[in-house]
């Protein structure tokens, strides 16, 4: 990894939905699906979607907070999924697709807190936010068919149905920070 990079990891919902949104963002260089806060020692879709490791389907972002900041990325996490539904993202149900954020040191906590606390009191949503906010722990890379799962299947219902929704309302909000007006 770059030493003028940062990371962050995000959990919400299904990570081809979070890979997708993140991969448009400009000053981020990779977006990893994966998996991460479970009680296994390691961690596959398998043993994951069993909703029996409590990980969490989740995206590494490694960025360069030179273009983009950690606090804009969290308005863009916050503004593209929801939230407020406690291990639920759509029709997805189940601890491994709950809201999560999971900080490396204390300036990120900070911001997290600052930006949820910002949320709140501007009323962004009609209920609670539910996210889990922990420290990092080990992150697993998901298997190579989930990786760029947007950019590769555009054609499939649930890209259809699913992402496309979050890359409009993505481009409706965040057009300034977009890596193309065109985006995929």
């Amino acid at each position: 990894m770059n030493t003028n990079t940062q990371t962050a990891i995000f959990a919400g919902g299904c990570f081809w939905c979070t890979e997708a949104v993140f991969q448009n963002i400009k000053g981020v260089i990779s977006a990893t699906s994966g998996y991460i806060g479970g009680s296994m020692e390691d961690a596959n879709y398998s043993k994951v979607s069993s909703g029996k490791t409590d990980h969490a389907e989740a995206i590494q972002i490694e960025f360069d907070p030179q273009i983009i900041s950690y606090k804009e990325l969290l308005y863009v996490f916050f503004y593209t999924h929801n939230p407020t539904t406690l291990n639920q993202q759509g029709a997805d149900t189940g601890t491994q697709y709950r809201s999560g954020i999971f900080y490396f040191d204390d300036e990120q906590k900070k911001t997290i807190d600052k930006v949820v606390e910002e949320l709140t009191q501007e009323h962004i949503f009609d209920t609670e936010i539910v996210t889990e906010i922990n420290p990092a722990t080990e992150f697993f890379s998901a298997e190579s068919y989930h990786q760029n799962y947007f950019r590769e299947n555009q054609d499939k219902p649930y890209c259809q149905i699913v992402i496309f929704p979050k890359i409009e309302k993505l481009k409706a909000k965040f057009l300034h920070i977009l890596k193309d007006d065109r985006v995929l």
